[in-house]
This record gives structure tokens, C-alpha cells and sequence, in this order.
């Protein structure tokens, strides 16, 4: 498997998805219900999607892939698996925040080896290749530096879909994060909190039954950065795509600040 040339595809996709997310933006977005837990989906949604998925199985159409709004699709049951996420801050674009991305990974038996963001608003991408390194569209290295600050880290949450109001874990978390960090960031967008973490934007995030088709381009793209990712329990922790929701729990920070980021969490 050439890895570069599927970073290329991956890259090139991603920023086309992106170029019409962005003039989809300028006007009327048409949105609509998508499940019980007040997720929304919106008609750019899927013309990303059905871009994205024109372009990568075209090139690879041995491999399967998974995407956020239409499912599986490609070739199932081999080695490689591609996961699509169209429009990561579906919400916020619905509200006119303009927060949001196009995230692509490619797995194999079932953890990353690529992952790629794109952020049409900044017109950045951030890629990375497992055991390679995390790279930016200028092709500099990601390297966030440990940089402590005298009032507590900036952190974001994330949490999966099925997460309920009354979950008490969830609860006990976000208030324990509240009394220790500087800021707690919700931004319905958790690829875009990847990609600030591997930048160096925010010290760390701490996730909750992730959604399984967001995680592993960014969770790939930090660990490439240098980021540490451990398990709520302080175990290790592999962002495997089909892992159940229950062990998609973590927490992601440089090495240095994870020892002080899961004490928050002890008492929960």
C-alpha cells in the first residue's frame, strides 16, 4: 500500500469537500432532524460526503468505507477500511458558527495509518502517516511544546451522540474538568479540537463514548504530534474505529500533562 499516494488522494479530496463546503456556507443551508438526540443534518453534508466518496473509491476500489451520513459502502471485509466524516460541526454550520472541518482517515485492521484534516475556513490541512510524523499544508512538522499555564490547562470535551443529559458519568467528568481547568471548549466539532491540539492551541482534550468515525484521523494526527493518549483509568488507549463505545473513552495531552490531567479525573 503507498501510503503518500493515498495522503494525496486523501488531501486532495478533503480540500475539494471543503471548497464546496465553503460556498455552500454563503447561502441558505437547508437542515433537517437526524435522530432522537437533537443532531441535525444538513444538505451540504451530504454533497461533501458523496464527493468524498466519489474521489476514494475511485482510487481504491478494493477498500471499504465508511462515512458518516450513508454507512458502509466500497468493498467490505478486506484490510483497509477508509472513514469518512463530511462535515464535522454539522451543528454549528446549522447556527451559522463558521467552527467545522473534513476529516478523513484510512485504517487497517481497524487502527489509522493516515489520517487527514481540513479546515475549509483557514484553508489549513493537517495530515499525518503512523510512525511519520504530523505534518501542516506548509509541510512543517506538529510539535506542540509543553507550556503550562499559571492558571490551569485549556481543554476541550467531547462526547458520543448517544450520550444522554442525566449521564452521570458524563456529568462527573465536566465537573471535575470545570474546577481544574482554565476553560472547558464543547465545539461540537471534535476533529477541529484534534487539530488544535497537534497545533499546540489547547493543552488537552478529555473524551467520553467518542463517535467512532471521527476519532481515528484526529486521535492519529495528535499521537503523530507527539501527543499521549491514555484511557480514563490512565490504561492504554488504541483508537480503533470498531472498538465499542464503552473504550472510547480518553484522555490526550502531551506527555508531560497527562499525569496532571487524569488526576482531575481520580474521583469520578
Amino acid at each position: 500500500m503507498d501510503l503518500d499516494h493515498a495522503r494525496t488522494v486523501a488531501v486532495e479530496a478533503a480540500e475539494a469537500a471543503g471548497a464546496l463546503l465553503l460556498e455552500g456556507t454563503r447561502g441558505a443551508i437547508g437542515v433537517r432532524a437526524k435522530g432522537e438526540a437533537g443532531d441535525v443534518v444538513t444538505d451540504l453534508d451530504l454533497a461533501s460526503e458523496k464527493l468524498l466518496l466519489e474521489r476514494i473509491m475511485t482510487a481504491f476500489p478494493s477498500h471499504a468505507v465508511i462515512a458518516e451520513e450513508s454507512g458502509l459502502g466500497g468493498a467490505a471485509g478486506g484490510e483497509w477500511t477508509w472513514l469518512v466524516d463530511p462535515l464535522d460541526g454539522t451543528n454549528n454550520v446549522a447556527i451559522g458558527l463558521p467552527a467545522y472541518v473534513v476529516g478523513v482517515a484510512l485504517c487497517r485492521a481497524g487502527l489509522p495509518v493516515l489520517g487527514v484534516v481540513h479546515d475549509p475556513v483557514s484553508s489549513q490541512t493537517w495530515s499525518a502517516i503512523r510512525g511519520r510524523g504530523a505534518v501542516a499544508s506548509s509541510g512543517a512538522r506538529l510539535a506542540p511544546p509543553y507550556a503550562p499555564g499559571p492558571h490551569g490547562p485549556l481543554l476541550a470535551w467531547t462526547q458520543g451522540y448517544d450520550v444522554s443529559r442525566g449521564d452521570a458519568t458524563a456529568r462527573g467528568l465536566k465537573s471535575a474538568l470545570e474546577l481544574k481547568a482554565r476553560r472547558v471548549l464543547q465545539l461540537w466539532a471534535p476533529l477541529l479540537s484534534w487539530a488544535m491540539l497537534a497545533r499546540g492551541d489547547i493543552d488537552g482534550i478529555v473524551g467520553y463514548r467518542a463517535e467512532a468515525v471521527d476519532l481515528p484521523a484526529g486521535a492519529l494526527l495528535a499521537r503523530e504530534a507527539g501527543i499521549e493518549i491514555r484511557a480514563l483509568d490512565g490504561g492504554p488507549f488504541e483508537e480503533c474505529f470498531d472498538a465499542p463505545a464503552e473504550d472510547r473513552s480518553f484522555v490526550a495531552a502531551h506527555p508531560k500533562a497527562v499525569p496532571g490531567l487524569l488526576s482531575f479525573l481520580k474521583q469520578v
